[in-house]
């Protein structure tokens, strides 16, 4: 008798040996839960890759912590913080946030409950590669290359009529409600931040949340199995993210998300009820390489699996990117990046093999 297990496995392999074309449906639980007995080449990471990604762990002190509700009320001493974290970090843990504990933990709590479905449940609602939504593995741009130990679903939150429903899970029965809530919640979180660096980018408070007009908002789901061999693979390898900022709940006491900072990677420890915001390409580009977006990573552990939710916030595609002209000198010549459409850029980088920041090469002057 075939069972599940058995056609998990058939189907890996066919990807794995180049028999098909579909690296979407490797899906790393689910080899994991068969007892796997080796790691599949297409995980295995070069050495070339491991000198980078292995050998720069240090060790070093937390991340910038920020208070929002001091943020929200303008508080002078907590903007030079953000300022500071936004220029030396481009990463911080965000507390005093106001989402509601119970709107968390739901969210996590119903995220896990899709990932603990059988595999032929789950693709029901495999990804759509032109909707980019769905289950399964995205980004892949070749044959050839190296997929990472996780697992994603990819959900359009806003604008409501991007969304298509048929990605989102009917199980559990309140996943829905709950992804809903917790998206309206930490989209408030992400107008309070964009407004404290409108005023640090000397702007109206208002300034840079008109500049997205119709600001976008999706939310990626990452699932990390255990890996009996988690030196020679990547839970997700290092990469900048396109957005103007993203925010991201980790899982409770697994440590997995590592930032490059001083020239090492920085493990980033969850910390309870809190939220780790990180400045994107887009911030980056609008204030002319002040704010950076900084490069990111996930890895992973042989004991226990690991969860994260991360929501980016974009502009609307057809809006046009490039330094404001008050950060810029009188004759622009310290402008670093030119004017790009920011769907133009979105298009290239997800046609692109995940590495470092190297997407932003596309807006770059002299690259």
């Amino acid at each position: 008798m075939v069972t599940e297990a058995d056609n998990t496995i058939r189907e890996s392999e066919e990807v794995l040996n180049g028999r098909t074309s579909s690296p979407s449906i490797v899906n790393v639980q689910e080899m994991v839960r068969c007892n796997l007995s080796f790691i599949p080449d297409r995980f295995k990471r070069s050495e070339e890759d491991k000198s980078k990604d292995v050998d720069l762990s240090v060790l070093s002190p937390q991340i910038p912590v920020i208070d929002l509700a001091l943020l929200s009320s303008e508080n002078v001493e907590e903007l030079k913080k953000l300022e500071w974290a936004c220029k030396c970090w481009g990463f911080f843990m965000a507390t005093n946030h106001g989402i509601p504990e119970e709107v968390l933990q739901r969210v996590k709590d119903a995220a896990a409950g899709f990932f603990e479905l059988p595999f032929q449940e789950k693709k029901a609602y495999s990804l759509d590669s032109n909707e980019m939504q769905g289950y399964g593995r995205p980004f892949m741009v070749s044959e050839e290359e190296k997929l990472d130990w996780s697992d994603s679903l990819i959900l359009r939150i806003y604008p409501s009529h991007l969304q298509k429903l048929k990605f989102w899970p009917t199980t559990p029965a309140d996943f829905r409600d709950t992804v809903e809530a917790y998206s309206t919640e930490v989209r408030k979180v992400a107008e309070t931040l964009l407004g404290s660096l409108s005023l640090m980018m000397g702007m109206t408070k208002d300034a840079l949340l008109r500049l997205h007009k119709d600001m976008a908002q999706a939310l990626r789901v990452n699932y990390y199995p255990t890996c009996r061999n988690p030196d020679q693979v990547i839970g997700i390898s290092p990469h900048s993210d396109a957005s103007s900022i993203s925010i991201l709940l980790q899982d409770d006491g697994v440590t997995g998300l590592e930032i490059q900072h001083d020239g090492g990677w920085v493990p980033v420890n969850p910390v309870l009820n809190s939220l780790v915001v990180n400045i994107g390409d887009v911030i980056e580009m609008w204030s002319n390489g002040k704010y950076k977006s900084i490069e990111h990573r996930a890895i992973t552990n042989e004991n226990k699996a690991r969860m994260s939710l991360a929501t980016f916030f974009t502009p609307d595609t057809d809006v046009e990117i490039e330094p404001l002209d008050h950060i810029l000198d009188p004759q622009g010549s310290n402008r670093i990046y030119k004017k790009v459409k920011y769907g133009d850029y979105l298009t290239h980088s997800l046609r692109k093999k995940i590495e470092g920041k190297t997407n932003l090469r596309f807006s770059k002057y002299n690259d």
